[in-house]
C-alpha cells in the first residue's frame, strides 16, 4: 500500500509539471522565430550601444549575493530540522553540525569579499 505522504508528493510533482509545461510550450509555439539583425543587436539599458566600454564593472554586491544564497539554503534546512527536532532528538546534531561547518566556509569567503575596498 502506498503511504499518503508519497501520494501528496506525487500530486505536487504532477501539479508542478502541469503548471510548468504551458509556460514552456506556449512561447515555443507563438513566439516569432525569424532572425533579424535588430533583434540580435546588443542593448545597453534599452538603448543601442555607443562606442567601446571604457569602465571596469564593479562587483560590489557579489559578496551579498553569496551571503543571501548561503543564508537561504541554511534557513530552509534549519527550519525543516527544527520542525523535526522533537521526533529525531539531540542525535540529529551529529548531522547538522557538519552541514553548518560546510556552509561557514563560503560565508567566511563572502565576508572576506565584503571587506575588500577594491570591490567598492
Amino acid at each position: 500500500m502506498v503511504s499518503s505522504e508519497f501520494v501528496m508528493i506525487l500530486v505536487m510533482t504532477l501539479a508542478g509539471v502541469v503548471f510548468t509545461l504551458p509556460t514552456l510550450i506556449i512561447p515555443y509555439l507563438f513566439a516569432p522565430k525569424r532572425r533579424n539583425p535588430i533583434k540580435l543587436q546588443t542593448f545597453e539599458a534599452g538603448q543601442p550601444p555607443t562606442g567601446e566600454s571604457r569602465i571596469h564593472l564593479i562587483m560590489q554586491y557579489y559578496s551579498y549575493l553569496i551571503m543571501f544564497v548561503i543564508f537561504d539554503v541554511t534557513v530552509m534546512f534549519l527550519f525543516a530540522w527544527g520542525l523535526a527536532f522533537t521526533n529525531i532528538g539531540i542525535q540529529s546534531l551529529v548531522s547538522l553540525l557538519p552541514f553548518l561547518a560546510v556552509l561557514l566556509c563560503p560565508m567566511a569567503y563572502a565576508l572576506h569579499l565584503a571587506g575588500r575596498r577594491e570591490n567598492w
